[in-house]
């Protein structure tokens, strides 16, 4: 299989064409969320009009538009691989039931929540401030590296830490205990990273935009180098760069 491609048209019509089966490592979508918008963007120098609508009518046509190209990307992925698929609020619910039924409940990994700051606020609800990414695994086994999300561990954390504090279970004395080094061990919220600024020089004009250490995140935490990433809704690119970069 051919790597290092940018394929342009209907992922439901690229992915038999050109992919094999099992043949990708890691997959991350981020597909249209259902948000019932209309989106417009004028792309690069020749600001060269772009849109498309993010309209379904209802939670059932999105998800009969989506449940063939997640059979697509099941069919590709390798029996080692991961599958995250970015969404928000819309849907998320709605999608994790048809995962379920494609890749099988128990291999459901993680509801990841990516939590961020920005501007929109409503007077008539609690602000939306997170997106989700349902991650699923095809088999018994998966790549997972949890050493480059580590974080720093808390003050109070390192200081209780610090001495010992009494961890006996079961009649055992495990003494004086230590922390990772690295850091703490990443949760599934997500709060450090924030979204690309409509104001800032990265923004290439897509209004659905991810910032690149989101996908440094999935990437270098769900996949070794060399691996096979694939993203079939590339939108600006973001996937692949990140991918090239540390492939």
């Amino acid at each position: 299989m051919d790597t290092n491609v940018v394929y342009c048209g209907d992922n439901l019509e690229v992915l038999p064409k050109h992919i094999p089966d099992e043949s990708v490592d890691l997959i991350y979508i981020d597909p249209p969320f259902n948000s019932g918008r209309n989106y417009e963007v004028f792309w690069g120098e020749a600001q060269e009009r772009r849109a498309f609508e993010d309209r379904f009518g209802d939670a059932q046509h999105y998800l009969e538009w989506m449940r063939p190209r997640i059979r697509e990307l099941y069919r590709v992925l390798k029996p080692t691989g991961s599958f995250y698929y970015h969404c928000d609020w819309h849907a998320s619910h709605y999608v994790k039931v048809e995962l379920d039924r494609i890749f099988g409940f128990a291999n459901f990994q993680n509801e990841i929540i990516w939590y961020y700051r920005g501007a929109g606020l409503s007077r008539r609800r609690f602000a939306r401030r997170h997106d989700v990414v349902l991650w699923y695994t095809k088999g018994k086994a998966w790549h997972f590296d949890a050493d480059p999300a580590r974080q720093p561990y808390a003050p109070a954390t390192v200081e209780r830490f610090s001495h010992y504090i009494g961890n006996v279970r079961d009649g055992h004395d495990f003494g004086l205990q230590s922390l990772n080094p690295k850091g703490k061990h990443p949760d599934d919220v997500w709060t450090d990273i924030q979204p690309i600024a409509p104001s800032a020089n990265a923004r290439l004009g897509y209004p659905t935009q991810k910032p690149p250490k989101l996908l440094e995140r999935i990437i270098l935490t769900g996949s070794s180098p060399n691996d096979v990433v694939l993203d079939a809704f590339c939108g600006c690119g973001t996937t692949l760069e990140v991918a090239a970069t540390h492939k």
